[in-house]
């Protein structure tokens, strides 16, 4: 294989590897994940990723699914191109570690449930949601503050992963409440989505994916040459 495969859909997850491939240089092509087709469910895509969830990447060991665990392959295995992750010998490896799996595990996964709500009585369930998002930002900001393994002039994969968790709860639900999100609120969150959206990398992606000039600090919704975000 020469390069990478990222299989893709626009302003989706993938757009968090799409970032630290491109921040790495390493060379690598995209294939489109029709989800109006729903082409995630399909056996060819079952067979990279049994979840039938966006992003896979394809390596010349295999496929690789879960945007954490994508993220960490490729900072440890292009250590020299890009210092996106302290080594495993690094006193602050542990400290990363945690970080990006609250992301993933925690914030991610609770945003999942913003944008696909089980069906629960009244509004009882997006409100308590709303707060504790608000709580996980209010938590997040403070260590981008603190400068360590967030928030720093070099960016690691947290700040990557982080970044895109900062735009969509600007965007979607598409028919749903959104006042309740205003970065302006967390400071540090601000300062670190300006900062990443001004990458070159950066801004090679929100072209790629048509996400507009301030795609994370200020965003609006995609207009991608191909496919779709929902």
């Amino acid at each position: 294989m020469s390069g990478y495969i990222l299989h893709y859909a626009p302003d989706n997850a993938s757009l968090i590897v799409r970032l630290a491939l491109e921040e790495l240089g390493v060379p690598y092509r995209t294939a489109l994940v029709d989800r109006r087709s729903k082409a995630q469910r399909s056996a060819a895509y079952l067979a990279l990723n049994p979840a039938g969830r966006i992003p896979v990447l394809e390596t010349p060991d295999g496929p690789i699914f879960e945007t954490a665990a994508i993220l960490l392959w490729l900072a440890d295995r292009h250590r020299n191109a890009a210092d996106l992750a302290p080594e495993t010998s690094d006193p602050l490896r542990g400290r990363l570690l945690s970080w990006l799996f609250y992301l993933s595990n925690t914030l991610h996964a609770d945003m999942r449930l913003l944008f696909y709500p089980p069906d629960l009585p009244g509004d009882t369930f997006p409100k308590n949601l709303h707060e504790r998002l608000a709580d996980h930002f209010a938590l997040l900001n403070a260590e981008c503050a603190a400068g360590i393994v967030m928030g720093r002039a070099n960016p690691m994969i947290c700040d990557l992963y982080l970044a895109a968790l900062l735009r969509w709860p600007a965007l979607y639900p598409t028919d749903g409440d959104r006042d309740w999100f205003d970065l302006s609120c967390w400071p540090a969150l601000h300062a670190l989505a300006q900062r990443i959206e001004a990458l070159p990398s950066a801004i090679a992606v929100a072209q790629a994916e048509g996400l507009g000039p301030t795609p994370f600090s200020n965003p609006q919704l995609p207009n991608p040459p191909e496919g779709s975000a929902l």
